[in-house]
């Protein structure tokens, strides 16, 4: 697949350098290929060490992974980070809004803005929530927003805009990456701070706990958090570890917590302790086998009762799902200008609704030149990138959304901006996401930049982890 209109994140159209980052040039002026290849091994040889790996369900060689670490960092200038953090601000505020909404009045369908069916026929919605009363009316505390820097096609490289492509509500991963991405690069790389004012994102734990805390049930004013993990074989448990341990709280499964009067309490060797606030790891239907999956050995019997008593919070809240399902999407601008009476700072990917017939027929018409996602897909999975699709696998795709065209969406395959990036090759542009995570409490808060994702494979726009991708260090400029 060749594209060629990409915009180029370190060079400018003219082939110089970009400013932010010609002190990294000079630098790298100076570097041998064989120095950098020899940080690389370092760098993987820690993250073994370290246990920073993930699982990917279903394969048959392990059940952990590397994710690999790319040694160049992704560099955002200050006023375009100020920008994205707007924009971010904006676009979060407005997703807690809708939440709100439709858990409560419900104004939002009521004004025919978003279709009844769109929301209450979604699998990610839950009656069960209606009318409970969610702390400062915030469901969605920690929100992974994924955002692109593309042209769209048939522009120029240099008209590239930021969009985004997708919103992550219900259990958001990857920041512990950011973190360990920073301190690798601090350690093997010292000489380069020194050179540039990079915004610090160690703090991050510390304005999560601070969020978690905030959540907790009126009247607590010393709460006690916890992390929920379904347990060391789920693919993101490195994270949850890392977390817990870097805030200071106890990690736990489900079977480490009881129900008793309406209080949700956690086993410790000093006998029971009341639970105040979870940051669940857990999707909803298996966080209390009495109310969702009765099968579920994961979550805590009762504890829809503790949560509807008001007596824990949970981050995020259930029924947060329905914000980030991919046929919800198109609908987020809408919000905007609905709850905040502003115009949306960050601009959706243009997005085709299979569900509706004329939109329908377009993507059947042009699905070789479409990216063709699944509304529940996740991972890179349940899609179709049209121009890297066989004809085959273009008819067999077809086919899928013809027999479920309410289960799919599309939009315009996107150039994405690429980056230099240390591959067997030597160095060369591979495509590049972003990933912030924004804190929602008594006020919005996020570590400058977030995870850049990169997709290794020449000419991949996949950045996720489980279909190959890597990681990158992200450093926002201060002024």
């Amino acid at each position: 697949m060749v594209m060629t209109n990409i915009f180029d994140e370190f060079h400018a159209p003219d082939g110089c350098v970009r400013d932010h980052y010609a002190s990294y040039q000079a630098w790298l002026d100076t570097v041998a290929a064989t120095t950098i290849a020899q940080k690389r091994e370092e760098a993987d040889s820690a993250f073994h060490r370290h246990g920073i790996t993930f699982a990917v369900y279903g394969e048959e060689s392990g059940t952990e992974r590397l994710i690999p670490f790319d040694i160049l960092p992704r560099i955002i200038p200050a006023a375009e980070w100020r920008m994205l953090e707007r924009g971010l601000r904006q676009r979060v505020a407005a997703l807690n809004a809708f939440l709100h909404d439709i858990y409560s009045a419900q104004r939002i369908v009521k004004a025919g803005l978003i279709p009844a069916e769109q929301v209450f026929r979604n699998a990610q919605y839950r009656p069960e929530m209606q009318d409970i009363a969610v702390r400062n009316h915030l469901y969605a505390l920690i929100s992974g927003i994924d955002i692109v820097r593309a042209a769209l096609p048939g522009q120029t490289p240099d008209s590239a805009l930021y969009y985004v492509l997708e919103d992550n509500l219900r259990v958001p991963s990857g920041v512990s990456y950011m973190l360990e991405n920073r301190r690798m690069m601090m350690r093997l790389f010292p000489e380069l701070f020194s050179r540039y004012a990079v915004a610090p994102v160690e703090h991050y734990p510390d304005l999560l706990l601070d969020t978690l805390r905030q959540a907790a049930p009126a009247g607590i004013d010393d709460p006690t958090v916890v992390v929920l993990t379904p347990g060391a074989y789920n693919s993101a448990y490195f994270e949850h570890a890392f977390l817990a341990q870097q805030m200071g709280v106890e990690l736990v499964e489900g079977q480490d917590m009881f129900v008793q009067d309406e209080t949700l309490y956690m086993r410790t060797t000093q006998g029971p302790r009341r639970v105040d606030v979870i940051y669940r790891r857990i999707d909803d239907d298996f966080l209390d086998p009495l109310a969702f999956r009765s099968d579920s050995v994961l979550g805590v019997a009762g504890l829809l009762s503790v949560y509807r008593a008001g007596r824990v919070s949970l981050a995020n809240a259930i029924g947060t799902g329905v914000a980030d399902d991919k046929s919800i999407y198109p609908y987020v601008p809408d919000m905007v200008r609905f709850y905040l009476s502003e115009e949306p700072i960050l601009a959706n990917v243009p997005t085709w609704q299979c569900r509706k017939p004329d939109e329908l027929s377009y993507v059947l018409a042009n699905m070789a030149e479409l990216v063709v996602k699944e509304t529940h897909g996740a991972g890179g999975y349940g899609m179709l990138v049209g121009p890297a699709s066989t004809a085959a696998e273009i008819a067999a795709f077809r086919e899928r959304v013809k027999a479920a065209p309410d289960t799919y969406i599309a939009q315009p395959t996107l150039a994405l901006s690429a980056c230099p990036t240390f591959v067997e090759a030597g160095i060369a542009p591979r495509h590049i996401d972003l990933r912030p995570f924004v804190l929602s409490g008594k006020t919005v808060r996020m570590a400058p930049g977030g995870l850049t994702r990169v997709a290794l494979k020449a000419g991949s726009l996949v950045v996720n982890s489980s279909q190959g991708g890597g990681t990158k260090d992200t450093w926002v400029l201060e002024d």
